[in-house]
């Protein structure tokens, strides 16, 4: 299994199951490492001085943990995917009675948009 998959597929069972916690904390640990680096590269930088102010940290933290934040919460707090998606099953279109898939439906159906109609033929020439 692909781990960048494994961490980003969001999972269909509710609640807090051990591979969640498991998964949120592989997710918390590489997030805890990734603020370190970018933290310490911001100090190497030479801006340390203002990272230590409050209005520094707060920056910090809105254009790093904010951003970051769906990653972190995936499957967490989201609703659940049922059916298909980018990322969820169903490879197959939905199939109606007359086996024509909802695309080829959408093509009949836009197949004389924006074409104009002739004058009505009123019975007289």
């Amino acid at each position: 299994m692909n781990i960048w998959r494994w961490l980003t597929t969001p999972d269909p069972e509710p609640g807090f199951t051990r591979g969640k916690i498991i998964k949120l904390t592989v997710r918390v640990f590489l997030f805890a490492i990734f603020a370190t680096l970018v933290g310490s590269l911001l100090r190497a930088v030479g801006l340390g001085p203002y990272l230590d102010t409050w209005w520094g940290t707060l920056l910090f933290v809105l254009l790093l943990y904010v951003p970051l934040a769906r990653y972190l919460m995936v499957d967490t707090f989201a609703p659940s995917r049922v059916g298909g998606g980018r990322l969820g099953g169903g490879s197959k279109a939905p199939v109606n009675k007359a086996g024509q898939t909802s695309a080829e439906r959408r093509k009949e159906r836009n197949r004389y948009a924006g074409v104009r109609k002739s004058a009505p033929k009123g019975g007289r020439r």
